[in-house]
């Protein structure tokens, strides 16, 4: 039977991530395998909370060992997830399958099975990924295409017309209600085969946080391994537990750094300035639609004057 490696990245959030870790070993039972928690040089008594917590509870001596590992350095959401990666299953066998879950999200009955599953009956799939909703049981977007030029521009502008011409582009597609192929999906539960890694690379550290399972599945679907959303695979994720997205008073620069590298790295310098102007020229025609009509301005304070002059400070890095 085939091998599952589940990693969790803690970063201050060990209460949370022990329940993580709990409904993630409820969810593995009958699946050889082990669960790796990994402290994100949290700074904060995270990883001794966690040595003992998983100790205490005998998790480390379980059917499926539990291990809390430190990163050493706080690299981001990759960075940290391919340390559990490197390690491994205890004794360092590599697993046939490796699990990334959120600190702050839970499978329901049969999530992780039904995604180990979908590998085993699918060996052309790379990556499978959940369905995703928050605590209220509100759907969240977890199935996606790449970004493209006309897809920054869909985005931006918002405007009927526009996103009809352009459906085929729109990033955040609309929730699938079948299992079916997709470009990329959310890293808070997601499943990867351990030997489309080892063709393909892990995730880039240049990343931060954002962008890099996009371009881990671009990667892999470049290769031939293409993404699948398995929609009987449930996951209650709570988000931005870890990150404060939800309280950010405007976009934090790495999330421009993210962006700027991801259209950088998969299609050149060229594509990445066609992408950034064209999410610019969508965002100035929202604000001039603003003037003259009553609507919320969805962008987060400060966005094009921050997307604006994070462009021209990478402008004068790149020709310095």
């Amino acid at each position: 039977m085939k091998t599952l490696l589940t990693v969790i990245l803690n970063w201050r959030t060990a209460d949370m991530t022990l329940s993580a870790a709990e409904v993630a070993l409820r969810e593995m039972k009958g699946i050889p395998g082990a669960l790796t928690i990994v402290d994100n040089d949290s700074g904060d008594g995270s990883y001794e909370k966690l040595s003992a917590a998983v100790a205490e509870r005998g998790w480390d001596k379980g059917e499926i060992p539990v291990r809390v590992i430190q990163s050493g350095h706080n690299g981001g959401f990759g960075a940290g997830n391919n340390v559990g990666i490197r390690a491994g299953l205890p004794g360092g066998d590599r697993p046939d399958y490796v699990y990334i879950l959120n600190s702050d999200a839970f499978p329901s009955v049969g999530a992780i099975r039904a995604l180990y599953n979908h590998l085993e009956d699918n060996p052309k799939t790379g990556f499978t990924g959940s369905y995703v909703h928050g605590e209220d049981g509100t759907p969240h977007r977890a199935a996606f295409r790449f970004p493209s030029i006309a897809g920054e521009f869909e985005s931006s502008v918002r405007f009927g017309p526009v996103s009809r011409l352009l459906h085929r582009y729109i990033v955040a597609q609309p929730i699938p209600e079948t299992t079916t192929r997709v470009d990329w999906l959310v890293g808070a539960s997601l499943m990867m085969r351990q030997s489309v890694l080892d063709e393909v690379g892990l995730f880039d550290e240049t990343f931060f946080l954002y962008f890099e399972e996009t371009e881990l599945s671009h990667r892999a679907a470049a290769a031939g391994y293409p993404s699948d959303f398995v929609r009987t695979s449930t996951v209650m994720h709570i988000g931005s537990v870890s990150t404060g997205m939800k309280t950010w008073a405007r976009m934090p620069s790495y999330w421009f750094d993210s962006r700027l590298y991801y259209f950088t790295k998969v299609h050149g310098r060229g594509y990445a300035a066609l992408a950034t102007l064209s999410l610019v020229f969508g965002s100035i025609l929202w604000r001039l639609r603003l003037l003259f009509q009553r609507k919320e301005r969805a962008d987060p304070p400060h966005f094009l004057r921050d997307l604006i002059a994070h462009t021209a400070r990478s402008i004068f890095r790149h020709r310095a």
